[in-house]
């Protein structure tokens, strides 16, 4: 296995080495052909991931696709990734992109296809190869993905190899992928061993820490819509996104009007009996969680532990007085099944989140369901989450969906999580960034060398940093729709030039054009239609 791995990443590397001369217009197009493929397989695809791993619903499996495919790429098509990104004459300093090589870049079975598109075009869009070690169980609906979006990019240019795909790999084969020489970073996602491996292979690693996610809900909330949010993230994909409630904390003045609209949701309280029995199903002697109910819906995982359950019902309720080993499903618990609590005011409910997530789920993410600005700005200050997502399912909000967080299924859960980060994952931190700094205060002589800027703001936008030598190729050979005279492909670039050079751009019905190159083109009314 360590020949094949050798061979996709000097593949890869050969490949990345071709790509990282791209500029951001051919990015682009790379991208649009991948956000392309990605948008006609999302049913496919997430039916593909349902029957191979068991795991979810189908239904919601393409919502995750579509969001890993569709607002993702809108997201990060405006970044600038390539050349000069950030200019400031007047200090001296001007910025520069640069890729960091090849991500090594693990995914899990509870999200396979959704990450794998994710993963991909955050990786190539900041000029990286991508080389993706799957989950065992969910290893043909990724390797669909990989194939399909292999050949998207080909089609648009890229290098061939600029993604490569690990066959079967083991435990061993993947941490020698974390710790290869080629390896410039990794994107790990999956459980916390695979996280620890990843940051303790001597390679700069994005990991996720698990999501032991606590939801308050206080008096002042709009309680049936607090109730509603809760359940749509804690059913949605039965649990199998780490940012999903994992436990209910209720003020005790609105809790019995918060019980009546919970049951009215579809949220059935097991009694102490059935508690018993859940707790011997999910959690064993360790304290591990049984990977057998993960992603299962909640009358399959009550005829697991020994009960029946109504067809309707979309959350397993459970009462608590604690947190901690003494109390085993007040862990992580990735499905339907949702630890309560009850607390006098907020500040009680507010120790009671700092518990649970002190119990596996630190940095992460928190819920909070509340229109009293003072309780809010109390939860932003105090609570160790760096999501704290306010009057939103936590499912949806994390992973920027409801919110206008940055849409990713890679959720950095900063120092408190272990994690060199508490963003969530973008096409920035996977490059680096060159600093041209210029003197401003002399060391050797009275003066400073005053010199013309290399750039002006203005010009980040468009082509004139490019190199002397490019400008001129550009000038001497126009692009190929140029040439012909009508453009198969516009970018916003395209539309700076074309204004810049007072002329008109042509396009017919099948003409690609990027977001931003069509509003800017549209104002400028710079189109010709033929």
């Amino acid at each position: 296995m360590k020949n094949q791995i050798d061979r996709v990443m000097e593949e890869t590397k050969r490949a990345q080495t071709l790509f990282a001369d791209f500029s951001e217009e051919k990015v682009n197009r790379v991208l649009e052909a991948i956000h392309t493929v990605s948008m006609s397989n999302l049913e496919k695809w997430a039916r593909f991931a349902h029957e191979e791993t068991g795991y979810g619903k189908i239904e919601d499996k393409v919502i995750k696709n579509r969001l890993a495919s569709e607002d993702v790429y809108r997201y990060i098509l405006p970044m600038k990734t390539t050349g000069f990104i950030s200019a400031k004459p007047e200090m001296g300093i001007y910025e520069v992109a640069a890729p960091m090589g090849i991500v090594a870049a693990v995914i899990p079975s509870t999200n396979p296809t959704s990450t794998t598109i994710y993963k991909i075009l955050i990786s190539l869009k900041s000029r990286n190869g991508i080389v993706i070690s799957p989950h065992p169980f969910a290893k043909n609906c990724i390797k669909a993905v990989v194939d399909a979006l292999s050949d998207a990019a080909a089609s648009a240019g890229a290098p061939r190899g600029i993604i490569g795909f690990i066959n079967d790999p083991t435990i061993e084969d993947t941490q020698y992928l974390m710790k290869h020489h080629l390896t410039n970073v990794i994107l790990a996602t999956g459980g916390l061993g695979l996280v620890r491996a990843a940051y303790s292979s001597g390679k700069p690693a994005y990991g996720v820490g698990p999501g032991n996610v606590p939801a308050f809900i206080d008096r002042s909330a709009n309680l049936q819509k607090a109730v509603k949010d809760v359940v749509a993230g804690k059913s949605f994909d039965w649990g199998t996104v780490c940012a999903s409630e994992q436990s209910l904390i209720v003020d005790l003045a609105v809790a019995e009007k918060v019980r009546e609209y919970l049951k009215q949701e579809g949220c059935y309280f097991v009694n102490q009996r059935e508690k018993t029995q859940l707790e011997s199903l999910m959690v064993d002697e360790k304290g591990n969680l049984n990977p057998k109910i993960v992603a299962k819906s909640p009358q399959v995982i009550a005829e697991m532990a020994g009960f029946e359950l109504p067809q309707n019902i979309k959350v397993l309720i459970v009462e608590e007085n604690g947190v901690g080993r003494e109390h085993p499903l007040t862990l992580e618990k990735l499905s339907p099944v949702l630890t309560y609590f009850e607390e006098d005011g907020w500040e009680a409910g507010c120790y009671r989140c700092i518990e649970v997530l002190k119990y596996g789920g630190l940095g992460h993410t928190l819920c909070l369901h509340a229109q009293d600005l003072n309780v809010i700005r109390q939860f932003a200050l105090r609570k160790p989450a760096f999501r704290i997502l306010i009057n939103t399912p936590g499912t949806h909000g994390a992973v920027g969906f409801s919110t206008n967080l940055p849409p990713a299924l890679t959720l950095g859960c900063g120092a408190l999580g272990n994690n060199i980060t508490s963003d969530n994952i973008t096409p920035l931190h996977l490059m680096d960034i060159k600093r041209v700094a210029f003197e401003t205060k002399p060391v050797t002589t009275k003066e400073v060398i005053i010199l013309k800027p290399l750039i002006t703001p203005s010009e980040i936008n468009g082509y004139d940093f490019i190199e002397t030598k490019k400008i001129d190729s550009l000038k001497k050979a126009p692009p190929k729709e140029v040439v012909e005279g009508i453009y198969d492909f516009v970018s916003e670039d395209d539309v700076r030039r074309a204004k810049k050079e007072n002329r008109r751009i042509k396009i017919h019905s099948k003409t690609i054009i990027t977001p931003s190159a069509r509003e800017l083109g549209e104002s400028l009314r710079i189109f010709e239609k033929t």
